[in-house]
């Protein structure tokens, strides 16, 4: 059974359409959500919870249907929104108390299963103060215990780790990592910061313009292309472009680093005999790294389209 199912699935803002016809399966693990702004990843965590009207399509989550079945979604399902979602006038103890009887859990045992949450976020001394007090930082983890209060079977964590420092953004990281890995619970990451993916995810899906670009497996995304060399200079980098072109070479141009595709039995000696004659002196030649940033960045520009898959069905 799929965590996650959209089929087919239209949903608008107004005039604004969102998503036209979009169909994505998304299993259990720590999946990344990925895409540019505007792509519709803070609708999409929102259709989950039934937060957003569909037009058409049906969404399914852990079995149910989200247009029939919402309420009983939402005891399942953690959501940890972007943006300052809190009531500063209460403490995080009463916040947090409130969100676990919002979920069903009765007022004597939500106070009880506050505080555990809340000292398990790191939060445990500050649990008495005013929201209004808190730092960004507090205010993430404080979120995130909200969201975990209820104990859910699915994790939705909307760009999580926004205003913290690198230090703060590995400990909030690894936290997510040890939930996952402590409870079981099933995580949806939705970032602009592309390493945190890398660092805890295990599948990825991204959206471009409302639409699935690549959703599977995250080594999968980052496959090495055959033949593809970086090239790096010191400068002439318009010229040295032209040359390779006129040998009949693909050549891009991202960073200041030329991105050469060689032909299937061709040879790196090509560039080198190309800068030579051309006087032109190499910095930095080397088969291309592939990393989440580089896929990213390629599927946005229309230059690898991986061929869409299930995330990770078990």
């Amino acid at each position: 059974m799929s965590l996650v199912r959209f089929d087919a699935v239209e949903s608008s803002y107004g005039s604004h359409v969102v998503f036209r016809d979009l169909s994505l399966e998304i299993a259990s693990g720590c999946t990344g959500l990925l895409g540019p702004n505007g792509a519709g990843k803070t609708t999409l965590l929102r259709s989950i919870v039934g937060l957003v009207p569909l037009y058409r399509g049906s969404v399914q989550v852990l079995g149910r249907d989200v247009t029939t079945d919402s309420f009983a979604i939402r005891a399942q399902v953690g959501f940890m929104p972007e943006g300052d979602s809190i009531m500063p006038d209460l403490s995080a103890l009463e916040f947090v108390s409130l969100a676990a009887e919002l979920v069903g859990i009765p007022r004597k045992e939500a106070k009880g299963r506050a505080h555990q949450v809340l000292s398990y976020c790191g939060l445990g001394e500050a649990r008495y103060r005013k929201l209004g007090t808190y730092s960004v930082g507090m205010k993430q983890r404080v979120r995130l215990a909200q969201a975990l209060v209820g104990d859910p079977r699915l994790l939705l964590l909307d760009e999580p780790t926004t205003g913290f420092d690198p230090r703060g953004r590995d400990e909030m990281l690894a936290l997510i990592a040890d939930i996952a890995k402590r409870t079981g619970a099933s995580v949806i990451l939705s970032t602009h910061i592309l390493p945190d993916v890398e660092k805890i995810c295990d599948q990825a899906v991204v959206l471009v313009e409302g639409r699935v670009r690549y959703s599977g497996d995250l080594q999968s995304m980052l496959q090495p292309q055959m033949n593809v060399f970086e090239v790096r200079l010191r400068d002439s980098y318009a010229e040295m472009k032209a040359a390779l072109e006129a040998r009949g070479l693909v050549v891009g141009l991202r960073k200041s680093t030329l991105e050469v595709q060689l032909p299937e039995d061709g040879s790196a000696q090509v560039i080198l005999e190309v800068a030579a004659k051309h006087r032109i002196p190499l910095r930095h030649l080397a088969p291309l790294t592939q990393n989440l940033e580089h896929a990213f960045f390629q599927m946005l520009e229309g230059n690898s389209q991986p061929p869409l898959t299930k995330v990770g069905l078990n």
